[in-house]
């Protein structure tokens, strides 16, 4: 059999595992197949805010913190438990099992959240010392537009306020990220046209267990580029969005609609039986992602975990497990990378069968 799939950081999946006996295509498919998934015509639970929409608060400030002194973080934005950013720092997520992404890092990332306007904004915390740069007068003038409070700090108290290793000299505080449900996801419709099928065929992506913040992130900027309707994260057991998932994304988690599940084989199953294709990557997967034939049709792309790919229970709910032939002497990807090429793939198929161009989408 041909090398094919992903390995993680740890080493990854060794040949020959992770895909169970009598897993995938094993057993038959439900009987809602015909029927396909739900229409698909909701907005996004999160809205889309017009730029430029100040809302309702005191006027704007900029105000400069006491040499050597950051101001007071929010309330309970990082804790014991928390997920770590980086070595001896708890991240800010929210609440314990909640989506995350109260504090937001980097320039790009800190620029899409005030672009996007779908959730408040406390306060921008900035470097005192920042080169003058088109992306922070956009951050400046954002965020006066929306009567956000600026805040210039050294760079030290900037460092202590952040959880990445660089900031970039951004920080910003902001509401969490408001996860929808599954069958939220299922019937979003706004964004099938980029993946060049249109409305009723989604295209989904599923995590299994990924726990690295920064593959996290990574992902969830391919997926958005490359037209991915939603995400499916675990609720226990995974990253959720950290300051550097936010960072590594670029803006990307203000965009992608995200769904957190209590399970993922039971949400799986769900998909399976609103007529979405489960398609699994995995280095064991016996058909290569260029052959899948499922890939114009509604579908769920499920990626395992850095080092150990598709856990058991996962694996023996898709339909399909496919992998990447790999052609050098190396035996495995990192999980974000094999990730972006499965994606583009299944995307450039999507495109070609609406007759549009592979480049352009």
């Amino acid at each position: 059999m041909s090398r094919g799939g992903y390995k993680g950081n740890s080493g990854g999946l060794p040949r020959g595992k992770g895909v169970p006996k009598g897993g995938a295509g094993a057993r038959g498919r439900t009987s809602g197949r015909g029927s396909g998934p739900p229409e698909r015509g909701g907005q996004d639970s999160r809205g889309k805010g017009a730029r430029g929409k100040a809302p309702r608060g005191a006027a704007p400030s900029s105000r400069r913190a006491a040499p050597g002194r950051a101001p007071a973080g929010p309330r309970g934005s990082a804790g014991p438990g928390g997920p770590s950013d980086r070595r001896g720092r708890t991240s800010s997520a929210g609440s314990r099992y909640g989506l995350g992404g109260d504090q937001v890092e980097g320039r790009q990332a800190v620029r899409e959240l005030l672009l996007a306007g779908t959730r408040k904004v406390r306060e921008v915390l900035l470097a005192e010392d920042l080169d003058p740069a088109p992306v922070i007068d956009d951050i400046r003038q954002l965020a006066r537009e929306q009567r956000v409070t600026v805040t210039e700090l050294g760079r030290k108290a900037l460092d202590r306020r952040s959880f990445t290793e660089s900031s970039q000299g951004v920080v910003a505080l902001a509401a969490e990220l408001k996860p929808l449900e599954l069958e939220e996801l299922l019937a979003l419709g706004g964004r099938g046209g980029a993946t060049g099928i249109g409305a009723g065929t989604p295209f989904l992506l599923a995590l299994d267990s990924v726990t690295d913040p920064r593959n996290l992130g990574a992902m969830l900027r391919t997926a958005e580029c490359a037209g991915v309707d939603g995400v499916i994260l675990p609720r226990h057991r995974a990253a959720h969005v950290t300051a550097s998932v936010s960072k590594t994304a670029a803006g990307a988690i203000e965009h992608l609609p995200m769904a957190l599940v209590g399970g993922l084989p039971a949400a799986l199953e769900s998909l399976r039986s609103s007529g979405v294709w489960v398609v699994g990557l995995d280095g064991a997967g016996p058909t290569s992602i260029y052959d899948l034939t499922v890939a114009t049709q509604p579908i769920c792309l499920v990626a395992g975990a850095e080092g150990k790919g598709l856990s058991r229970l996962v694996a023996r709910r898709c339909d399909e497990v496919v992998s990447l032939p790999l052609r050098g002497s190396l035996d495995s990807l990192n999980v974000g990378a094999a990730v972006a090429v499965a994606v583009y793939e299944i995307t450039r198929r999507r495109s070609i069968a609406e007759g549009g161009s592979t480049a352009g989408g």
